[in-house]
C-alpha cells in the first residue's frame, strides 16, 4: 500500500510547475554521498545483505531502485494505474469512488499533517498531491496546525503522513537508532516517525554503528540505504546539489570547492581587499 502513494506523486510535474525544473528526485536516504547505493549491491554491501536475504524485500538483491517517473499525461495515467493494482494486492477495491478494504469495509482515509507557519510553503506541495490520491480513491484530509500542536503530534506519532527530513552526516552512526530502529518507534519523541520495527534495518544499523573500516561503514551504510528504500516507508521528494547566496563579489574561495558543501558561505570563503575595491564599496575591518 506505502508504494502506491509513490506512484502517485507527479514530482516532475510539480518540479515544472513550482520550481521551474531545478530540482532532482531523491533516490537515497543519503542523496549525494558515497553513502548512497546504487546499481545493484555487490563485494562487501552484497556479502552483508546475503547475512539479511529472507528478511529483506526480494528486490534488494534484483532490481536497482528507481523512482516512478510521471510528468507526462501518459506517464500520470500509467502510475495511477500501477497505484490501483498495488492497492488491489494490499485487499483494496474500489467502491463508489473510495479505496475499501475488502475484509474490513474500511474507507482507505489519510490526514496529512502540516505545520500552518512553514515557511518553506509545504502546504501547496501537499495540495499539489491530494488530488492523485483521490483519483485513486483515497479519502484525503489536510490538516494545518500551529506550532506547538505540530510538535505535540510529532512527539505522540499522531498523524498518519507528514513532510520530515532527516540530514545525515557523512560518518553515520548512533544516530541511526533515533531514526529508524524498532526501540525507536516505541520511544516517545524520537525521528522514527515512520515507525519502523525491522529485524534486518536493527541488524543494519548495528552494522553501521560498529563497522571497523571506511569501507565497512560505506558498505553496511549502502545495504541499510537499499533496504530502507526497498520497504517504502516514504514517499521520497527532492533536492538540489547547489546552495544559493546573494553576494558582493568581493570575497575569494577555495578552487576546487570541497566536494562536500563547497559552496557554503562563508566556511570555505574569505575576504578579498582587490575584489572589494573594484565593487566601489566602503569596507570595514575583515
Amino acid at each position: 500500500m506505502r508504494r502506491a502513494f509513490n506512484f502517485a506523486f507527479d514530482f516532475e510535474g510539480m518540479n515544472r510547475q513550482f520550481f521551474f525544473g531545478q530540482y532532482k528526485r531523491v533516490n537515497s536516504y543519503f542523496e549525494g554521498t558515497e553513502l548512497a547505493c546504487s546499481e545493484l549491491p555487490q563485494g562487501e554491501e552484497l556479502k552483508i545483505l546475503e547475512g539479511l536475504r529472507d528478511k529483506v524485500p526480494p528486490e534488494v538483491f534484483t532490481t536497482p531502485y528507481a523512482n516512478p517517473v510521471a510528468g507526462t499525461p501518459k506517464n500520470v495515467r500509467a502510475n495511477l494505474r500501477e497505484g490501483m493494482r498495488l492497492l488491489r494486492e494490499a485487499d483494496y477495491e474500489v467502491r463508489d469512488y473510495k479505496q475499501v478494504n475488502i475484509r474490513t469495509g474500511e474507507v482507505l482515509s489519510v490526514e496529512i499533517l502540516s505545520l500552518t507557519s512553514d515557511p518553506s510553503g509545504a502546504e501547496r506541495l501537499i495540495l499539489f498531491y491530494k488530488p492523485a490520491l483521490v483519483r485513486l480513491g483515497i479519502d484525503v484530509n489536510v490538516r494545518s496546525v500551529d506550532d506547538v500542536q505540530y510538535e505535540n503530534r510529532l512527539r505522540d506519532f499522531d498523524f498518519d503522513i507528514i513532510i520530515a527530513t532527516w540530514p545525515q552526516s557523512l560518518s553515520p552512526g548512533n544516530e541511526q537508532r533515533d531514526l529508524w530502529s524498532s526501540r525507536a518507534a516505541d520511544t516517545q519523541g524520537s525521528r522514527n516517525y515512520v515507525g519502523i520495527k525491522n529485524p534486518a534495518v536493527d541488524a543494519l544499523i548495528d552494522r553501521v554503528i560498529f563497522a571497523k573500516s571506511r569501507g565497512e561503514l560505506v558498505a553496511a551504510t549502502r545495504a541499510l540505504d537499499r533496504v530502507l528504500l526497498w520497504n517504502h516507508y516514504v514517499v521520497p521528494q527532492f533536492a538540489d546539489d547547489r546552495l544559493r547566496a546573494v553576494r558582493w563579489d568581493r570575497f575569494g574561495r577555495l578552487d576546487p570547492l570541497p566536494e562536500y558543501g563547497g559552496s557554503a558561505f562563508p566556511t570555505v570563503w574569505w575576504w578579498d581587499a582587490k575584489r572589494a575595491a573594484k565593487t566601489g564599496v566602503l569596507v570595514a575591518d575583515p
